[in-house]
């Protein structure tokens, strides 16, 4: 009994051998069940179910063979031993077993609670991580564009200075006026960070898109909006991402493009908005582009969380093209 829980057939086993080998030298009758019964549970207990359930019936069939061949009466055997001691038996091992599996169902209880944990932890880490690159692409939208326009204004307000006073104050008052909207927008996402449990801000989307469009035109280009199809009202986020491409698209007009006209075309369809801005600068050195810079692959992030796509292009003196399209639906 002492190694039971180590080796519960061994236990199993020896037992039953002791008991053959006491009734083997005639001495008094002690049952046959209740010597069993721990071997057995023990057996049970730790799974061992089909060596408990063979023992048991083997220990069985050997007793009520050797009595009978003693000369007990058959009926008596038969119909009052046998059965009481079967009872016992199986009593045993039924407890046996239903201990190992309510202990198996708690340790599987133990695991599923410690594999949700694990699962809400990695759900977490995700959401953090998606918050994450959002506000990277956010600032790093309004960053590039602020900075293109402010850095323009900042040039033309110097050339300006000595010999055209009134060109040089209305630069600098736009570059002014680009330091506040990034502030304001910069101090939303600060407030944010530091209370998630507030609403966010509201995005920009394309009712702003005069606005963005004024102060590129400040900066020297001439920009043409032609917008096809009735504008329907889009879901926030689509709008917001319909505005963050375009100002994204012009940020790269301001810095790398060296134009001097911009064409965004707005097409309103029934399940997309397709969105086209190209310039006449100077072009790529190759064909098709699209892969280099955080702007661009900010874009594509975009609209891959929509379902949406980027298509960016270029040739040498024909200027970029940034053509996206993005799903409306709910």
């Amino acid at each position: 009994m002492l190694v039971r829980h180590h080796w519960p057939v061994a236990t199993l086993l020896a037992t039953v051998v002791a008991l053959l080998g006491y009734y083997a030298l005639s001495y008094p009758p002690i049952g046959l069940a209740v010597p069993v019964a721990a071997a057995l549970f023990s057996a049970a207990e730790y799974g061992r179910l089909y060596w408990a359930v063979g023992t048991a019936a083997g220990l069985l069939v050997i007793s009520t063979a050797v009595r009978i061949g003693q000369g007990d009466d058959a009926g008596f055997v038969l119909g009052l031993e046998v059965p009481t001691s079967a009872a016992l038996m199986a009593a045993v091992v039924a407890l046996g077993d239903s201990v190992r599996s309510r202990r198996a169902w708690r340790a599987e209880l133990v695991k599923q609670a410690r594999a949700a944990e694990l699962e809400r932890e990695r759900e977490a880490a995700a959401r953090v991580e998606q918050e994450r690159v959002r506000i990277a692409r956010d600032l790093h939208d309004l960053m590039a564009h602020t900075v293109s326009v402010i850095s323009l204004h900042t040039d033309v307000a110097r050339e300006a200075l000595t010999d055209d006073p009134a060109t040089a104050e209305r630069s600098l008052a736009a570059a002014r006026a680009a330091c506040r909207e990034v502030g304001r927008e910069l101090r939303a996402t600060l407030h944010a960070l530091r209370d998630p449990g507030t609403e966010d801000a509201p995005a920009p989307g394309l009712d702003r898109l005069g606005a963005l469009v004024d102060t590129v035109t400040a900066a020297g280009l001439e920009v043409r909006v032609r917008t096809d199809g009735g504008p329907a009202a889009l879901p926030a986020i689509a709008d917001a991402t319909a505005y963050r491409v375009i100002q994204e698209a012009l940020s790269n007009v301001l810095r790398h493009a060296d134009a001097t006209t911009v064409r965004i075309e707005l097409d309103h369809r029934e399940d997309a908005v397709v969105i086209r801005v190209s310039d006449d600068g100077r072009g790529g050195e190759t064909g098709a582009t699209g892969t280099r810079g955080w702007g661009i692959v900010g874009m594509r992030e975009r609209l891959a969380l929509l379902g949406g796509g980027l298509d960016v292009r270029s040739l040498p003196g024909q200027g970029f093209v940034v053509e996206a399209r993005i799903p409306v639906r709910a």
